[in-house]
């Protein structure tokens, strides 16, 4: 496997041909991005979700280019603050496109899941993201390998048969 920065990785979310698919594994994250927002949301002030505008006209420019994007999230119940948060905000990301799922843990037990969250870009590069224990970004690697491939392939599938659109997911 190979690190890559950060701007590599939205070079590739920005340039994949047909699909992107994000396997989701934690119950919650601690990235500098998201922090302030979900603090806001913890002390109940409003926020009108515009430090997702860049990821939203990315999905827009997917969505009219005929690009899939699916993210299935494996999630603990009662869901985490972390996924509360997340969960209240998703539907943002739906409307600009995203295809999001939840699944609970408990439904996915026999599946064999890699071992960090993932982007699989073209069933042809795993993209996967590192995370500290308190769910900082630790870094990014990508991996061409067909073991990998195959891996994060059957596991998203697996996850998504087993998954429950957004629209449809009640948190527990």
């Amino acid at each position: 496997m190979i690190s890559i920065s950060d701007d590599e990785f939205d070079r590739l979310l920005r340039e994949f041909d047909r699909e992107a698919v994000h396997l989701e594994t934690r119950d919650a994250y601690g990235t500098t991005v998201e922090l302030p927002y979900l603090a806001k949301w913890s002390a109940g002030e409003p926020d009108d979700l515009s430090w997702l505008d860049g990821w939203r006209a990315t999905l827009g420019t997917h969505v009219r280019a005929g690009r899939s994007i699916r993210r299935a999230r494996i999630v603990s119940e009662p869901l985490s603050a972390y996924q509360r948060w997340s969960h209240s905000i998703a539907h943002a990301l739906v409307e600009a496109g995203e295809d999001i799922r939840w699944v609970p843990r408990r439904r996915i037990s026999s599946i064999a899941l890699p071992g960090n969250d993932f982007y699989l870009l073209d069933a042809a590069l795993v993209i996967y993201l590192h995370y500290t224990g308190d769910g900082g970004a630790a870094g990014k690697s990508v991996s061409t390998d067909p073991h990998d491939i195959r891996l994060c392939h059957t596991a998203f599938e697996a996850v998504w048969r087993s998954s429950v659109p957004h629209r449809d997911y009640q948190p527990q």
